[in-house]
C-alpha cells in the first residue's frame, strides 16, 4: 500500500459512486484498486482504512442521538454514568473481535482468491 499512487486512492474513492449489481462499496473499491493495478491485499487494506472516518462518524453521531433521548437506545446524560462500565466493556470487546476479524480477513485474501464471491454477488445482485 505505501506504492500507491495518488491517483490509484483517487479512483478508489471515485468508483464507490459508480458501484453496481448491489455490491457494497467496499467490493468495489477493492476491484478498483485491483484494476488500478494494485494487490488485492493492499486494495483491502485500502478500503479499510478508508472506511474509518466513516465508521468514527456514524458511531459518535448515534452516541450522541442516545445521549439526548432520541434514536433507536436513548440512554440520556444521567443514565450514561451509570452505564459506563457496560459501554467500556462492549468497547473493548468489540475492538478485539474486529482486529481478530481484520487479522483473518487479511490473511485469507493473502492466501485465496475473490472469483467464487463476486461470482456469487454479482449473481445475487442481478436477481434482486
Amino acid at each position: 500500500m505505501e506504492a500507491m499512487s495518488l491517483g490509484q486512492a483517487i479512483w478508489m474513492g471515485v468508483s464507490v459512486f459508480v458501484r453496481c449489481f448491489g455490491n457494497n462499496h467496499d467490493h468495489v473499491k477493492i476491484a478498483a484498486g485491483q484494476l488500478a493495478g494494485m494487490s488485492r491485499a493492499s486494495a483491502l487494506e485500502f478500503s479499510f482504512f478508508l472506511s474509518m472516518p466513516t465508521m468514527v462518524v456514524a458511531t459518535c453521531y448515534d452516541l450522541l442521538k442516545s445521549l439526548r433521548g432520541k434514536g433507536e437506545n436513548p440512554i440520556g446524560y444521567r443514565k450514561l454514568i451509570a452505564r459506563m462500565a457496560v459501554l467500556a466493556i462492549g468497547f473493548v470487546v468489540s475492538f478485539i473481535v474486529a482486529y481478530a476479524s481484520v487479522a483473518w480477513f487479511m490473511a485469507y485474501v493473502r492466501r485465496r482468491v475473490f472469483a467464487p464471491f463476486a461470482i456469487y454477488r454479482i449473481i445475487v445482485g442481478v436477481l434482486c
